[in-house]
């Protein structure tokens, strides 16, 4: 019994090592975010980017925070939206909705899938605003067998999501550079060093990473649809402001030009 136990202890501390030393191993570094081309004042880049979200999004992820009607500020009719944008019983004043359940959800990937109304907002971190962080993500799925839906990500390494503009991208796969890290030498890095082309996408590398700037601004947009008239706003008011203190300091000048 003894030497059961102790082969069963000896089995158990080996496994804990390799799996210690598999991660150690296969810790990738942080790659840097790319800077997402700012294009919310751009209505037809919007209006684009609206049809990315319904049509490869949409599916999964919900928009709850944010109306159909809404998307008239981007200069689309009700026919518009009724006819490209809007699908199954949905009407023109209801949320941007999924037909998939929570309890679906759970049994078919695990979680639910993040609403996506103000993600733009939410992933904002120290590495870049949350529109960069999108636009590295969108543009770094490459091809892994190890995971469950036979894709990874840079920006995102172990994410549960396949690539869903795979069609649009093409299927890559990453090249890795394995060496020790300079802060720790017992770690080991897996350092990005290029992409393999696996199958062609039907758009080119340039065409494809406008259709993602123009998705992550329409998901820039969706986040606070009032950002362009709250910058006109904030213009005007320290306009304002710069006037009302030069008149206020002209007045005092005047008022105290007397006392000695």
């Amino acid at each position: 019994m003894k030497t059961i136990f102790r082969r069963l202890g000896l089995g158990l501390l080996l496994g804990a090592v390799l799996h210690t030393a598999a991660y150690a191993a296969s810790e990738e570094k942080e790659i840097p975010l790319d800077h997402a081309p700012y294009r919310v004042n751009n209505l037809l880049a919007l209006q684009n980017g609206a049809r990315l979200f319904v049509n490869y999004c949409l599916g999964c992820h919900s928009a709850k925070y944010m109306r159909y009607e809404s998307l008239r500020s981007i200069g689309l009719t009700d026919d518009q939206i009724a006819h490209n944008l809007m699908f199954g019983e949905a009407k023109i004043g209801d949320t941007m909705r999924v037909a998939m359940t929570a309890a679906q959800a759970e049994k078919w990937f695990g979680t639910e899938p993040p609403d996506l109304s103000i993600i733009t907002k939410a992933l904002a971190s120290h590495r870049g605003s949350g529109a960069d962080f999108l636009y590295t993500y969108l543009r770094t799925f490459y091809r892994d067998d190890s995971r469950p839906t036979g894709w990874n990500n840079l920006a995102f390494p172990g994410v549960n999501m396949p690539n869903p503009l795979w069609m649009l991208q093409g299927q890559r796969a990453a090249r890795f550079a394995v060496g020790p890290d300079p802060s720790d030498p017992s770690v080991q890095l897996k350092t990005f060093v290029g992409y393999t082309q696996l199958t062609p996408g039907t758009q080119s590398p340039t065409e494809y990473d406008s259709t993602v700037a123009d998705l992550v601004a329409y998901m820039q947009w969706m986040a606070e649809p009032d950002q362009l008239l709250r910058k006109r706003l904030g213009v005007i008011v320290l306009i304002f402001l710069g006037f009302f203190t030069f008149l206020t300091w002209k007045l005092k000048s005047e008022y105290w030009k007397d006392v000695t």
